[in-house]
């Protein structure tokens, strides 16, 4: 029974991913974020990467990059463009009439999702390979370790977004509210900085911060070095706030235009 109930739910998500996708493509100005910024911010970071010595911490120049590549992912290519576009649904009334019909709320915010996520994932695997190859640092030693990284923070970049796009009163102030995350994450999540360069004490603070578990497996997976307390740790901070953002999301999202 429950894999009959399933079909026609994925077949619904999968009409409502297909025509989330044709109206992306009209807007000229999420696509170019969604695509361009991940593609060459982790470039852009290769020299403050040699400054800093990342080895130091235990991953070299081109692992960093390949994380931070993900991590930009996780950001433009999933968390600000949804933000974006749950917003504007939102305003357009797209949603409130969605729930007018067949589609469940899970549903809904899943399938207006999807192409956003398809497209981070295809980057991040994109770019892994590029850094791979350009910088000779072959492939993830614990692949696991980056899979799991890849699953939990494209699950929680939407998530997130949902919860950033509940605050958010319209489609241009969408680009303040969603600054904050996209600071700190950068900053103290391990993307644009190695985690390991970070002193003790704001290290354990920023290992709090809502992408810190996916970025730390992400980043262990191209190291393969981590312990299993780090492991456990990185795995409930990840899985927590996944639960935190989709409880959050379940009981503040607003359906109805801020007006």
């Amino acid at each position: 029974m429950s894999s009959i109930a399933l079909a026609p739910a994925g077949r619904r998500m999968r009409a409502l991913a297909r025509a989330e996708l044709a109206l992306l493509g009209r807007n000229r100005g999420v696509v170019f974020t969604a695509l361009a910024v991940p593609l060459v911010l982790p470039f852009t970071v290769r020299p403050a990467l040699d400054r800093m010595e990342p080895a130091k911490s235990g991953l070299p120049v081109g692992g960093a990059m390949a994380t931070a590549a993900i991590g930009f992912s996780f950001l433009f290519a999933v968390y600000t463009s949804l933000v974006n576009t749950y917003v504007a649904r939102r305003e357009e009334l797209v949603l409130k009439r969605l729930r007018t019909g067949e589609l469940s709320d899970t549903e809904i915010l899943t399938g207006t999702a999807l192409p956003a996520v398809a497209l981070g994932l295809a980057q991040a695997l994109l770019l892994s390979v590029a850094c791979g190859v350009l910088l000779h640092t072959g492939a993830p030693r614990a692949p696991y370790l980056t899979v799991l990284g890849l699953v939990s923070g494209l699950v929680l970049s939407p998530a997130l977004a949902a919860l950033t796009a509940a605050v958010t009163r319209s489609v241009e102030s969408g680009q303040v509210t969603a600054l904050p995350l996209v600071f700190v994450s950068m900053v103290g999540s391990g993307i644009a900085v190695p985690a390991g360069l970070l002193p003790d004490r704001i290290a354990s603070v920023c290992a709090l911060l809502p992408l810190s578990g996916p970025m730390r497996l992400v980043g262990a997976g191209w190291t393969g070095r981590l312990d299993s307390y780090e492991l456990l740790g990185a795995l409930v901070s990840a899985l927590a706030w996944c639960l935190v953002a989709v409880f959050a999301v379940r009981r503040w999202f607003r359906w109805e235009p801020r007006r």
